[in-house]
């Protein structure tokens, strides 16, 4: 289990405690995290479990996948830090991960 820190759009903070081996999107929605709307359930299908990775978390993480890079372009904000939520799957390497929560999923 490792601890995963959201940011708000606002700039508060909301840590909770994630599964190795599931993802963060599901984390997110079982946590009652806001602003993780996981529309197609972790399908890979939409965009609205959509992150921005902290900078200094960025290397730790796999790389974007071809589908996962096609469906970030319908993410409102998407920058090089966004990845979607349900894509980032929890080991013990990424505790402490820092996730910002974008002001909208639509």
């Amino acid at each position: 289990m490792a601890k995963v820190n959201f940011v708000g759009p606002g700039g508060g903070s909301q840590s909770i405690e994630i599964d190795d081996g599931i993802s963060v999107m599901e984390g997110a929605v079982m946590g009652g995290i806001d602003g993780i709307d996981a529309d197609c359930g972790g399908q890979l299908s939409c965009a609205t479990c959509h992150v921005h990775v902290d900078s200094a978390w960025l290397s730790r993480l796999a790389p974007v996948g071809g589908d996962e890079d096609d469906l970030l372009d319908y993410a409102v904000g998407r920058d090089e830090r966004s990845r979607l939520s349900c894509q980032i799957i929890m080991t013990p390497e990424l505790d402490g991960l820092v996730l910002h929560v974008p002001e909208t999923q639509h």
